[in-house]
């Protein structure tokens, strides 16, 4: 479970970094290329970076879903369970584990029908506008994360179901990072 963990925490962070540097490279090419410097602005506008906003919107599409993967797992996901945390703790319990099986219904079905999606389109010869990879790489996404939130839906309920706790973000945790203690409260944990 660690090494899907680390991979997806790898995947979504590194499509957003290679996004940045792309969009970042991209503007500059455009900014240097409008330049009135002879030698320079003729050797930029050979340059071409008209895949790189295309590129770009496909990495944050493939990010988006992995992302929203993560966020079941992590806990980060909106929830409005003001309803919810009032009931006794039977019918919520109840009301909670319902509800990520409809998560992972939903999912499911999103997935399932986005692979028939990506299995019918990758029989025809459609590549992208720009880049011209073909397009059942890019639609990709849907199927693999549909799949993996679907999982990550079901990871959440078992775990819901043994221990009766759910993921909970922490907004001002920061990993890594570690918090120097004062005196006073190094002298109040002893």
């Amino acid at each position: 479970m660690k090494f899907l963990d680390h991979l997806e925490e790898w995947l979504i962070a590194s499509l957003m970094g290679a996004a940045t540097f792309i969009i970042f490279v991209a503007v500059v090419h455009r900014y240097l290329s409008g330049l009135p410097i002879p030698g320079l602005q003729d050797f930029l506008i050979q340059i071409n970076t008209s895949w790189a906003q295309e590129l770009c919107i496909y990495m944050f599409v493939w990010m988006a879903k992995f992302g929203a993967a993560y966020g079941v797992r992590t806990g980060i996901h909106v929830g409005v369970d003001v309803l919810i945390n009032r009931m006794n703790p039977r019918w919520r319990d109840r009301f909670i584990v319902f509800g990520l099986g409809a998560g992972a219904l939903f999912t499911g079905i999103v997935g399932t029908l986005g692979a028939s999606f990506v299995w019918s389109i990758g029989h025809t010869d459609q590549t992208s506008a720009d880049m011209e990879v073909p397009m059942w790489l890019v639609y990709l996404a849907v199927p693999l994360g549909s799949y993996l939130m679907c999982f990550r839906f079901l990871q959440v309920m078992v775990h819901f179901i043994k221990t009766g706790t759910l993921p909970k973000h922490d907004h001002s945790h920061v990993e890594g990072l570690e918090e120097e203690l004062t005196a006073e409260e190094k002298g109040a944990k002893a």
